[in-house]
């Protein structure tokens, strides 16, 4: 492992133990009985029996469509004595979208293309043989795809040495992920921090790649030692956490394409 993937990593497992440290207060009771979703055309509201669904920073949750309006009014129905934050993903990242998205996009998107600035895919490993060759048939062309994509070189390194990439790909990075809208942001900031990439979110949200080919990508470094160690119990509690939280955000990518 590299110095600055071990370096992404680190600052990956801060912010779980955040969110994680976050919700181990005592859960809220449920206190409503019925949940609605209303309005006729976007954006569509949630109304948890006589009151409309607030985010955090008690802004109304506004959502753009029917498809993500639904899923997230399902999170709140499925909730039995109490109210569980863990299990309600969408619910988390449209309050993103509204509360730290929302009049800083400018901050997200630069989040995100620090990523960019040190890439997973552009460290490679210079040992084994094995792995070295896995990297490289499994990032090439999704690196490659990204060059094509945004218009912009990236600079490949191999073992510890960094990578320090031109500052015109950058720059393209962020031009390409200006496009997407706050809720789209909300949800490829949260996989680029989960992998440790911006070109891999981008590679979900163009449709290059699937959602689970993307977490793979991400975790072959960790694939390949259990294959050689064997497996961590505790380890793998902390992988599966994180790859339903990137796939979350990848399936609100998608609510977002549905009317």
């Amino acid at each position: 492992m590299t110095d600055e993937r071990r370096k992404l990593d680190l600052v990956a497992e801060e912010l779980e133990r955040l969110m994680k440290d976050r919700f181990e207060r005592p859960m809220p009771k449920r206190f409503y009985k019925n949940v609605y979703v209303e309005g006729v055309r976007a954006p569509w509201s949630i109304r948890l029996d006589r009151g409309l669904l607030k985010t955090p920073m008690r802004a109304t949750l506004e959502l753009p469509t029917r498809a993500l309006a639904d899923a997230v009014a399902e999170e709140w129905r499925r909730q039995e004595e109490v109210i569980d934050p863990f299990d309600m993903p969408l619910t988390r990242l449209s309050n993103a979208a509204i509360d730290r998205v929302r009049g800083r996009r400018r901050d997200v998107i630069g989040a995100i293309c620090a990523y960019g600035a040190h890439d997973l895919l552009c460290y490679r490993a210079d040992s084994p043989l094995a792995f070295v060759h896995l990297q490289r048939t499994t990032w090439d062309p999704l690196l490659a795809w990204g060059e094509k994509e945004i218009g912009g070189r990236f600079i490949v390194s191999e073992g510890v040495m960094p990578a320090e990439q031109p500052s015109e790909t950058l720059q393209a990075l962020a031009n390409r992920y200006s496009v997407f809208g706050d809720f789209q942001l909300a949800a490829l900031n949260n996989m680029a921090t989960l992998s440790a990439s911006a070109i891999l979110p981008l590679a979900v949200a163009r449709g290059r790649i699937s959602p689970e080919e993307a977490w793979e990508a991400a975790n072959l470094e960790e694939a390949w030692n259990i294959r050689q160690w064997g497996e961590d119990p505790e380890a793998l509690a902390r992988t599966a956490r994180r790859r339903l939280e990137f796939l979350s955000a990848a399936e609100l990518l998608d609510l977002l394409k549905r009317p």
